[in-house]
């Protein structure tokens, strides 16, 4: 998929959890540190699982809501798509980085929202995050401050393995 198609995926479904009209997400279950959420959302199904960082940084600083999400479509539109959401309007240069262990991957922005940059580097990311402990991401404020995220990957496995039975 390309980036303009991710942008608008994401836009569409940030507004439509917005609306009031909409269903509002039902949680499924907790796995250590990641919930898995179910929502309906015209006529389509979206599972997703959630995380938020354990250590946000620099700690002096209002990071707002943020969280790492892995969204499923039942219709098929994405599967195991990874993103992170903010609490702020994120800057583009340099771009977010993900890492775990030795292994590395950009991210484009959106607002408040980043994406893989490649989207074919995706399953590389799941298999990773399955296998890892945890997950460093950095990025930089539009106002230029450098913040640095850790999240935990314990329970992301049987959280993932439970979205997708959700959203078959």
């Amino acid at each position: 998929m390309k980036k303009t198609g991710l942008i608008f995926l994401f836009s569409l479904i940030s507004s439509l959890i917005a609306l009031p009209a909409m269903a509002a997400p039902q949680t499924i279950a907790n796995y250590r540190d990641w919930v898995v959420y179910r929502q309906d959302l015209n006529g389509d199904t979206v599972c997703y699982v959630v995380t938020e960082p354990t250590e946000k940084l620099p700690s002096a600083v209002n990071h707002g809501n943020v969280f790492f999400l892995v969204s499923t479509w039942k219709s098929g539109v994405a599967k195991n798509q990874p993103s992170l959401m903010t609490g702020y309007a994120l800057r583009d240069a340099p771009e977010p980085t993900i890492r775990i262990g030795s292994d590395k991957w950009d991210m484009f922005i959106s607002e408040t929202e980043g994406f893989i940059d490649d989207t074919s580097d995706e399953e590389r990311l799941i298999a990773a995050m399955r296998r890892g402990s945890d997950m460093r991401i950095s990025a930089v404020s539009e106002r230029g401050t450098a913040t640095n995220y850790t999240f935990s990957l314990i329970g992301v496995s049987d959280a993932l393995e439970r979205a997708s039975r959700e959203c078959r």
